[in-house]
């Protein structure tokens, strides 16, 4: 025993057998919590796809986040606390000294906070404001610059603040402030900003200055979004024009000779698909990638499931074959979809099996899509259709059964419950024998939200993509038919004649069955109906815009 020890030991018996006086007053030190730290960050100015890198890293790592306009949640993908920045509990709007306060409070916590502000945190916001009351609580924090909607919209919209003939530019925040237009006659832009309201009495008031009735402005609202409009007109005509057009702020004006490039530059307003609402009858998950390459042409989708996949109600059959192929039973396995791939996988898992236990095995997917998910397995397919990526397709490139070449004369199968036996019946015929396996079962999803359903059977989505014939049937059965005024995108011929016989015209069919190759298909068909209605000198409208009384036969 250590000295120490001993003194502590004999201190405690003292204590508990002689009485004695309390105890002196012992001084401590309370412990303060750690502070926080706070990430003002920008949040660009309507788009997602502009948030900067440093402020995706930062979201990840937030452990709350304000924000300041509803759509800023959605920019948080993991489980931080999203605390609303815009209103107070009471539902009354937070003044800034509020909103400052509010950021002070979760940061004494010791979080990591991040406060989400549109566009950029030190350009016309009250990010300097809430930093300086970080600063004078002692809580660090950092600025991550965005996008200010100031350079964003006009861009956006087609119109360079500057030019090789106007270098300069001067930001005018209107609102309901008392402004000196002769300050900015020089300029030879002008960006206005909450000027919406005002526009007839600021458009007068710049003329006024010394600016020419005749020049020309343009006006941009929810910018950099998919519900952007732009409306260009003159000082003279500007106040008339907004309000027949009836544009609200948020709006971005431009006042110069550099709006007159807009004609030639305007370049996401005219994509081909540009403020399409697309439908497409998948997972968000599955439908990740289409959704990718609807928005690059300008379109939203919206994700509506309509197959669950189950495991099958007897896996006894689906353990046999695993078993089967473990001990050499099969010389191929022919997978037909992604979906077999993951069952097959989920059941190697089940028994402790990697990809080892494919050696020696012929590996054959339907597609494309199929050969990737087999690929995530770090194996190569063997045999992929060279033509049309379908069953069909892949009997016009399996080889015959040799019983020279071939130690082994079966085929393992995993398929859906539903699938068709065109595979099956064809390999037979080539003289192999197929252990046709159901791996997986595909029900009918739960039907959609009542609002979704309305929308499909008013016509209120310009399209619906048709990846299968199943989510025709199963859209038709849990939501109803698509309204006639919508155009109907199929991935291939047997999901056109579903779809026909569903008494639905086929608008558009991809070339081959994938859902890229669909996606510019639909694409084509948009820039086509663009072209259309300009070349009549029609305006510009979306199909949810028409209402033709029925749907023509195809």
């Amino acid at each position: 025993m250590t000295t120490r020890q001993k003194k502590k030991e004999s201190s405690t018996v003292n204590t508990a057998t002689h009485a004695s006086p309390a105890p002196a007053k012992v001084n401590t030190v309370k412990r303060r919590s750690p502070l926080g730290h706070v990430s003002f960050v920008g949040a660009g100015p309507g788009d997602t796809s502009l948030l900067t890198v440093r402020a995706t890293e930062l979201l990840a790592t937030a452990d709350v986040v304000i924000t300041e306009l509803p759509e800023h949640a959605a920019l948080v993908t993991t489980d931080a606390e999203v605390v609303d920045g815009s209103v107070g509990e009471d539902g009354e709007t937070l003044t800034h000294a509020a909103r400052a306060r509010l950021v002070v409070r979760h940061a004494k916590t010791g979080a990591h906070v991040v406060r989400l502000i549109s566009g950029d945190p030190f350009t016309y916001s009250t990010g300097p404001e809430e930093a300086l009351a970080c600063a004078k609580a002692g809580i660090g924090f950092e600025i991550v610059p965005g996008i200010s909607s100031v350079s964003a919209v006009p861009a956006y919209a087609g119109v360079p603040l500057t030019n090789r003939s106007n270098r300069e530019y001067s930001v005018v925040r209107v609102s309901d402030a008392r402004i000196d237009w002769s300050a900015h006659a020089g300029a030879d832009t002008l960006v206005l900003l909450s000027a919406v309201d005002r526009i007839g009495e600021v458009a007068e008031a710049i003329v006024e200055a010394g600016r020419a009735p005749e020049t020309p402005v343009a006006m941009t609202r929810v910018g950099t979004t998919t519900e952007q409009t732009t409306l260009v007109s003159t000082l003279a005509d500007i106040a008339a024009d907004a309000t027949a057009a009836g544009m609200t702020s948020p709006a971005i004006t431009v006042v110069g000779e550099v709006v007159t490039m807009r004609e030639a530059l305007s370049w996401f307003e005219t994509k081909p698909l540009y403020g399409w609402r697309v439908l497409v009858p998948r997972t968000k998950e599955q439908a990740a990638g289409l959704a990718a390459r609807l928005r690059s042409f300008g379109a939203v989708s919206e994700e509506v499931p309509t197959i669950s996949v189950e495991p099958p109600r007897n896996p006894q059959q689906i353990d046999k074959a695993v078993r089967g192929l473990v001990e050499g039973r099969y010389e191929w396995v022919a997978f037909t979809s992604v979906n077999a791939v993951k069952a097959v996988r989920e059941k190697f898992e089940e028994y402790g099996l990697d990809a080892r236990a494919f050696s020696g095995l012929k590996i054959a997917a339907v597609g494309e899509r199929t050969a990737e998910a087999v690929a995530t397995w770090g194996i190569r397919a063997d045999l992929v259709p060279s033509g049309e990526q379908s069953a069909r397709g892949l009997l016009e490139d399996w080889p015959p059964y040799d019983d020279l070449l071939d130690p082994i004369n079966r085929v393992f199968l995993p398929r859906a419950d539903i699938a068709t036996e065109t595979l099956v019946a064809g390999l037979i015929e080539l003289g192999w024998e197929v252990d046709d396996v159901t791996a997986y079962r595909t029900v009918r999803a739960a039907p959609p939200p009542a609002p979704t359903r309305e929308a499909i059977k008013s016509g209120k989505f310009d399209a619906v993509m048709f990846t299968s014939s199943s989510t025709v049937r199963n859209l038709v059965g849990i939501a109803g038919k698509p309204h006639a005024s919508t155009i109907i995108a199929c991935i291939g011929p047997a999901t056109a004649k579903t779809a026909e016989e569903h008494g639905l015209r086929v608008d558009v069919l991809a070339e081959k069955p994938s859902v890229e190759v669909l996606a510019d298909a639909l694409a084509e068909f948009g820039a086509a109906r663009r072209l259309a209605f300009l070349e009549s000198g029609e305006p510009v409208t979306k199909p949810s815009q028409r209402r033709p009384s029925s749907r023509r036969k195809a």
